[in-house]
């Protein structure tokens, strides 16, 4: 049983997904120990209460140093003591102790097609209005593992997604998340879940 904590900052769609994949078996052998949100009004706490599954807030907010935030989050991930950390739209940078520790155990998902529109400063919308302001045709989303740097860990799974004429950034985040983000984050995990049998 492949063993999973979900690090969110927002609503939790991608979260949302992992329940669902996990609840209606399309991500086999696998079980989500606990969630790890770094902002109290998230939704993504809700959805997690919701399924009955073990939520945990953990802000920069409530401490008085970075490194006391970093010290809290490795000390919640050693006790829920995971095989793997999904970090679903987590918008905190890791402490280097963090990847050392859980080294190819950590994946993200990346709302473009690394390598592009991707590294420090692309999250979110960002990602979005970069590739319609550079007028691409094709974007899509990236999971990959994640190491020292920002996006550069190794790719699990790519898929492209159309650019229609007349996007928003937010219309085509809402796309990018539905045909690709939601689908390939889900197959990724059951991938590796699959491999720790």
């Amino acid at each position: 049983m492949l063993k999973i904590v979900v690090c969110v900052s927002g609503g939790g769609t991608n979260l949302q997904a992992i329940i669902d994949g996990v609840a209606d078996g399309s991500i086999r052998n696998t079980k989500i120990a606990g969630v790890i949100c770094n902002n109290a009004g998230a939704y993504a706490l809700k959805r997690a209460e919701n399924s009955g599954i073990p939520a945990f807030c953990i802000s920069p907010k409530s401490f008085g140093s970075r490194t006391e935030f970093n010290d809290a989050f490795l000390q919640k991930l050693d006790e829920l003591n995971p095989d793997l950390i999904v970090l679903a739209g987590f918008l905190v940078i890791l402490p280097e102790k963090m990847i050392e520790r859980y080294r190819d155990r950590i994946i993200n998902i990346h709302p473009s097609l690394i390598p592009s529109f991707c590294g420090t400063g692309y999250y979110g919308l960002k990602v979005h209005e970069a590739a319609l302001s550079r007028g691409v045709k094709v974007t899509g989303a990236t999971v990959h593992y994640v190491d020292e740097g920002t996006d550069t860990g190794r790719i699990i799974a790519q898929k492209a997604v159309e650019v229609l004429e007349g996007d928003t950034p937010e219309i085509l985040q809402r796309r990018v998340m539905e045909q690709a983000e939601w689908k390939i984050l889900p197959e990724a995990i059951d991938k590796i879940a699959a491999e720790h049998e």
